[in-house]
């Protein structure tokens, strides 16, 4: 091998090394870091009202954006807001492509392998929408029917779970185009939360309705696993903004509701980093 070709490979080999390490210290990237950077950017939900959606104005709104901003406020840094669909929510943290998830991000188990979680700061019950003249009470009132959901959501485990075999669960790749399954005859029914309701009405006034509950589930911050600083800096943030009214009055705008109870704990999802 010729010392010109030694020379270039050693050359490729130490920009690939330095890419590895440029790539690990984004996903490793501590809380003083992140302050010192003066930007966090925050994986959301851009087409999922009102937990977060892109507003007539163009700009990042909703239930979690205004969490987000808080969050921001609270660390002293810009947030840059990244759009996600459902199933890039996850990759986007642990690939470091976004530094946290306040994205609707329901509690489950097998999400807590991957991510880490805070404090619930938020509820969602899931539920069957569907026509008013499709008559559904419970699970088995819907074999052979096609319900949508979007893929790797919440609403695809329960309906999943709750259908098994009996019903055909196709996925779609977000909430947007799940609701415009329903709406254009693709689907008989979908698994939506709990706003699904006002966006099929105001899509279509009187033709849908919730018709089964599956479940409630919880919504938490994500952050990478492991990563200690971030999620005691979290939930620090989400005790002082349940304590001082802030959660509740975002709550109340957004959804119309009191803040709900949340659990202490739930199994197998742990809240903080041990």
């Amino acid at each position: 091998m010729s010392i010109s070709r030694r020379n270039v490979m050693k050359t490729a080999l130490a920009v690939a090394a330095m890419s590895l390490i440029g790539s690990s210290l984004a996903v490793a990237a501590t809380v003083e870091e992140i302050k010192a950077k003066g930007t966090l950017i925050v994986g959301i939900q851009g087409d999922n009202a009102p937990w977060g959606f892109i507003n007539s104005s163009g700009i990042q709104d909703g239930f979690d954006a205004d969490i987000a901003k808080l969050f921001g406020k609270e660390l002293g840094v810009e947030i840059q807001f990244q759009p996600l669909a459902v199933a890039n929510r996850i990759p986007a943290l642990t690939t470091g492509k976004v530094d946290i998830l306040f994205a609707t991000m329901a509690m489950t188990e097998e999400r807590a392998k991957s991510i880490q979680y805070s404090k619930p700061y938020a509820a969602n019950t899931i539920s069957l929408y569907a026509a008013k003249t499709d008559a559904a009470k419970s699970a088995t009132d819907v074999a052979g029917w096609e319900i949508g959901v979007p893929k790797s959501s919440s609403q695809d485990k329960a309906v999943t779970a709750a259908v098994g075999s009996s019903a055909t669960v196709r996925r779609f790749d977000d909430d947007a185009a799940t609701i415009q399954a329903l709406l254009s005859g693709q689907v008989k029914a979908v698994g939506g939360n709990q706003f699904y309701g006002q966006r099929l009405d105001a899509a279509s006034a009187g033709t849908y309705e919730r018709k089964i509950d599956f479940l409630t589930t919880y919504n938490g911050v994500g952050t990478r696993l492991g990563e200690k600083d971030w999620n005691e800096t979290v939930n620090a943030f989400l005790d002082k903004i349940k304590a001082n009214g802030e959660l509740a009055a975002i709550t109340k705008k957004w959804m119309g509701i009191d803040l709900p109870k949340f659990p202490e704990s739930i199994p197998n999802i742990p809240f903080t980093v041990k």
